[in-house]
């Protein structure tokens, strides 16, 4: 959309630290999140590649508010001064492996290099395992989701790493949800899709480590990704009504939220695939997703990310809960777990032992053990 660079600035560029400028890549550019992100970008001085899905750009009303930061960047405003210069657009279908590598090459054509991919792609499909499966339009929205949250991302990951081997340093980040830790009832495939894709990228980080590669997974809360992306409702089945059915209904929620805008207002229907942008209030956008786009430019291009950022104090403490109850089951079925050992081992004592502790018992009063002979 915008020139390029001339030459001469691109061979003057160096490689990018965590204050100086950088190239970031984005794999979906029109949500209220990444064009905030953009703009912290741009005042800070660094460049960015902006990837715009087809269907979205067409949406006129998800379209706008980008289209009013492409007229700031031409515009003559004296605090948009080079924005133009710094930014580059491009139309790419994540779904098309061709698609991704052909932007990958652009963008590492138009600025030089590629500091900081981005996959923030993502959309909600709200829905119980059973209601996914009444008929092949809802079972088609599995499908649909594990391709927009999973297989794109994965695109812009595999279209990248020659770009980032080839320059022996890269940050990847993928912006996900506390889902990656948590189930949420209702969005069984949402946070099915969002393991796969931290999973992915938990063994990804392993394999690019040697070539100076970093791999960091953000998690907002829920909220984050849900109200500023596309939400698909599948048709309900009353068994699960929240008069019927004692868990939190995710369904309920989001659909209260849409229903404070009548542009987006959700009338329930029992056979209709329902979709909504959901259209939220500058203001409480800007609240929405500070945090989020704070920790994403502290965080982006930093020498020694983390390989995890949960965003906000009520994410972290769900994930506390969680990981808390995981260590609470693990205790109580060690005995369980080493009863298959085959041989003794000091771990194996190591953990009986810490199973009597746990329970307030002294030490050796385990109990017989069981050792193969030999």
């Amino acid at each position: 959309m915008f020139a390029s660079l001339p030459e001469s600035r691109l061979m003057n560029r160096v490689v990018a630290t965590h204050n100086s400028p950088r190239t970031w890549f984005l794999t979906s550019s029109l949500t209220p999140l990444a064009i905030r992100l953009i703009r912290q970008l741009l005042t800070h001085g660094d460049y960015v590649v902006a990837c715009l899905p087809p269907h979205e750009i067409e949406h006129d009303d998800r379209s706008a508010e980008f289209r009013e930061l492409v007229n700031e960047c031409k515009s003559n405003r004296k605090d948009r001064e080079g924005w133009k210069d710094r930014i580059r657009s491009i139309r790419c279908d994540g779904r098309v492996m061709g698609q991704c590598s052909a932007a990958v090459a652009e963008a590492k054509h138009v600025f030089g290099r590629i500091d900081i991919l981005l996959c923030c792609t993502s959309e909600a499909i709200v829905g119980t395992v059973e209601e996914l499966s009444t008929t092949p339009a809802t079972q088609n929205l599995v499908r649909d989701q594990f391709e927009t949250i999973f297989f794109s991302q994965v695109n812009f990951i595999k279209a990248s790493l020659p770009t980032f081997r080839a320059q022996h340093t890269g940050h990847i980040m993928i912006l996900t949800s506390v889902g990656g830790h948590i189930g949420t009832p209702g969005m069984p495939i949402y946070t099915a899709a969002t393991w796969a894709l931290e999973g992915f990228c938990d063994s990804l980080a392993y394999e690019v480590a040697p070539f100076n590669i970093k791999v960091t997974i953000v998690q907002p809360h829920k909220e984050i990704q849900s109200l500023t992306n596309k939400i698909i409702f599948s048709p309900p089945l009353p068994h699960y009504d929240s008069e019927n059915n004692p868990a939190p209904s995710i369904r309920d929620m989001l659909t209260n939220a849409l229903n404070q805008n009548p542009e987006t207002a959700v009338e329930p229907s029992e056979t209709e695939i329902i979709q909504r942008y959901p259209k939220l209030h500058p203001s409480a956008l800007d609240r929405l997703v500070g945090e989020t786009v704070y920790a994403l430019t502290a965080i982006g291009g930093h020498e020694n990310p983390p390989a995890r950022h949960i965003v906000g104090f009520e994410g972290a403490e769900a994930v506390k809960e969680k990981l808390k109850t995981v260590t609470e089951e693990l205790e109580d079925f060690v005995e369980a777990s080493i009863a298959v050992d085959i041989f003794e081992s000091e771990l194996k004592s190591e953990a009986a032992q810490g199973k009597l502790k746990a329970e307030g018992k002294p030490e050796g009063t385990a109990g017989p053990s069981s050792s193969a002979s030999t």
